[in-house]
């Protein structure tokens, strides 16, 4: 594809700026997709414009544009300048007006034709009024008008009418030699219309139906190829010879636990040992709930592997998560002869250098740890096993990179948010997916309230008394707006309740503390030496304080409803009646459906398949976390249908390829290249 310098308007500073957010050629502008689309199709005239509607209309200026000046009040400085302008259609006039862009009076030609889209409004005086329109030229195929029109994120420096004319000269140059990597079988088969049409619809729609016809083709060809990318990665996988355990046997280590396994626990531990006797590696996903004791499987399978001869890794993505982690394995390990180490990016250089030689010889048998396990300085004497907690916080790289420390370690990745199962086939289609869907006995359900600000009084009145019982709570801060410090938010919000509740022992945290800081505050309010944990939502993975009953949520509409859960589950942990306080005033409908759904089950794969629906995938973690692949067009809830007819078609296609010619088959495995 042509590079981006080749294109008209852009020059070595556009260029090198284009650059810098991925766009390098013609086919990067093209993958620039719209986020959303206008349908201008419709152009009024002035006696049928509809105020306070966005209208669009052809005609002449009868009044070149000037601009006013409007001072500010009682200062005589001027704070705005207003460009208006008058056109007319032969049905009547209209005013034009546009804000602090005085630079237009210069942009329009006498006697010129020109196309306008604006919002319309009444003035004062019961004339109308088209607010800062959008303008081009009345040319034979216009790009902003008479048309459904793409609105696009633009890159900085561009606006949408510039972004637009960029896209439409890269369609005009690129169009003749679009490849299409899907085969003709393949198209034919599931009724899709080429890709150069497919390109050119999706940004300039002729019609409704030629837009739906583009999208699904689209959509088709990114699911295909991330399907056929996982059933490659999963067919290597199967033919990779793996470690063959022989010793199998965990009485002896599930008698030093301090419970009795579930069925559940029972079941998924069934399907690890054939995994690891099999001859093949073992690469199986553990899905289960906050609370479902994920751990405990883990452990049993590390043990498994000690037993066996070789080492086990468990990768956490936080230091308080891996600390918990090295505690929990300890306790368990060190009686039996097994010992457990620590590494982290925090260890000191003459601490560090001590534990990688226990794991370079082979003396530490159990090794847990953060990124720092995956580092190139870390070596391994005999790693059979890697576990990796969390594994959404993970890149897929990470989750390699492990692995590849060892000779064909088995893999055991563990998530606590619940996946709809549907989504969690496509988001780990290389994997095995096991499911542990039973809670242990004991466990109180955790009551959930909806509540505003009004009830905050009572609502420190209850922390008050959970706290004279002994009990703790945590208290999530509000999520922080981009810009701002969440520790000025931990800090001012700390204040707060401490004005409130000023017999209680507060603590905080907040993101720009020191590992060691935070691990310390953790591990006081583990030991209740305080009785109300402030946090930002450091706290959402893993810790573990069934001594806590409450956790308080403040701006609960700004959270998923799977993150939601998750920070449920950090309370509900102990014998005693767990409470979930979700605080917001928000009204919008949409808000009170999902705070509603909370308050009515505490199933995470119910709120999972709700969260999917509301939100989509891009946002179902939560913002900028790792392991969701990027997608250009599709969507995994709308778009499930085309996701099944592309796994079907990807199958297909592996397993006869021979019915595709040559040179598409080499197309596909190009293009797959890319994907892998």
């Amino acid at each position: 594809m042509p590079h981006i310098s080749t294109l008209s308007g852009i020059g070595p500073k556009r260029a090198e700026a284009l650059a810098k957010v991925g766009i390098v050629t013609t086919a990067d502008v093209l993958n620039h997709l719209p986020r959303d689309y206008d349908d201008r199709s419709e152009i009024r005239t002035v006696e049928n414009m509809v105020p306070g509607t966005i209208q669009t209309i052809r005609g002449v200026l009868a009044k070149m544009p000037e601009n006013v000046p409007v001072k500010k009040s009682g200062f005589g400085k001027v704070s705005m300048t207003l460009t208006k302008a008058a056109l007319k259609d032969g049905t009547g006039t209209l005013e034009l007006v546009w804000f602090n862009q005085p630079y237009l009076s210069k942009g329009f030609k006498p006697g010129q034709e020109y196309i306008f889209t604006g919002p319309v409004k009444h003035t004062y005086n019961n004339r109308i009024q088209m607010l800062s329109p959008e303008y081009e030229p009345a040319v034979d195929t216009p790009l902003g008008a008479g048309r459904i029109v793409p609105l696009y994120t633009p890159p900085a420096g561009f606006s949408q009418k510039t972004w637009r004319a960029l896209v439409h000269q890269c369609l005009e140059l690129s169009e003749a030699d679009t490849r299409d990597d899907l085969p003709a079988e393949l198209r034919e088969a599931y009724r899709l219309c080429g890709r150069a049409e497919a390109i050119r619809n999706i940004h300039f729609p002729e019609s409704d139906d030629m837009f739906l016809q583009a999208r699904g083709r689209l959509v088709f060809e990114e699911l295909f190829f991330m399907q056929l990318a996982l059933f490659q990665i999963k067919e290597r996988a199967a033919e990779q010879a793996g470690i063959v355990f022989d010793d199998l046997d965990h009485t002896p280590f599930v008698k030093r636990l301090p419970f009795k396994m579930t069925r559940a626990q029972e079941k998924v531990l069934t399907e690890i040992t054939a995994d690891m006797q099999s001859g093949t590696v073992m690469n199986r996903l553990i899905q289960g709930d906050v609370g479902s004791g994920k751990t405990a499987v883990a452990m049993t399978a590390a043990y498994l592997a000690v037993k066996n001869g070789y080492q086990a890794a468990i990768m956490a993505p936080t230091e308080v998560l891996a600390q918990q982690h090295y505690e929990a394995f300890s306790e368990i390990f060190a009686p039996m002869g097994i010992e457990t180490v620590l590494l982290t990016g925090s260890l000191h250089a003459i601490k560090r250098k001590a534990v990688d030689e226990k794991i370079n010889d082979g003396t530490a048998q159990m090794i847990v740890g953060t990124h720092a396990l995956v580092q190139k300085k870390a070596s391994y004497h005999c790693l059979g096993l890697v576990i990796t907690d969390e594994q959404h916080r993970f890149g897929v790289n990470q989750r390699f990179t492990l692995k590849e420390k060892g000779d064909t370690p088995h893999t055991l990745v563990m998530t606590a948010t619940p996946i709809p199962r549907t989504l969690a086939l496509i988001l780990y289609g290389d994997l095995d997916i096991s499911v542990i869907d039973e809670l242990p006995p004991g466990r109180v359900p955790i009551k959930t309230y909806a509540l505003d600000d009004s009830f905050r009084p009572r609502i420190h009145e209850f922390i008050r008394k959970e706290a004279a019982a002994g009990r703790q709570a945590y208290i999530i801060c509000p999520l922080i707006e981009e810009g701002e410090s969440d520790m000025s938010s931990v800090l001012q919000y700390a204040a707060d309740l401490r004005r409130a509740l000023p017999n209680l022992k507060i603590a905080y945290l907040h993101g720009r503390m020191k590992p060691a800081e935070k691990q310390e505050i953790m591990e006081d309010f583990a030991a209740n030496r305080n009785r109300v944990l402030i946090s930002t939502t450091v706290i959402e993975v893993g810790i573990n304080v069934p001594n806590a009953t409450i956790m308080v949520i403040e701006n609960a509409e700004r959270f998923g409803l799977s993150q939601l859960h998750q920070l449920r589950g950090r309370v509900g942990r102990g014998s005693e009646q767990s409470h979930c306080i979700l605080i917001s005033n928000a009204t919008a409908p949409v808000t009170k459906e999902r705070m509603k759904v909370m308050t009515e089950t505490t199933d995470g794969f119910v709120l999972a398949e709700r969260d999917l629906e509301q939100r989509g995938a891009g946002d179902f973690f939560g913002t900028r976390q790792h392991g969701l692949p990027s997608f250009m067009i599709a969507n995994l809830y709308r778009d499930m249908d085309i996701m099944k007819e592309a796994q079907e078609a990807a199958r297909a296609f592996i397993q006869n390829n021979k019915a595709i010619p040559g040179n598409e088959k080499t197309a596909v495995y190009n293009r797959l290249a890319g994907v892998l």
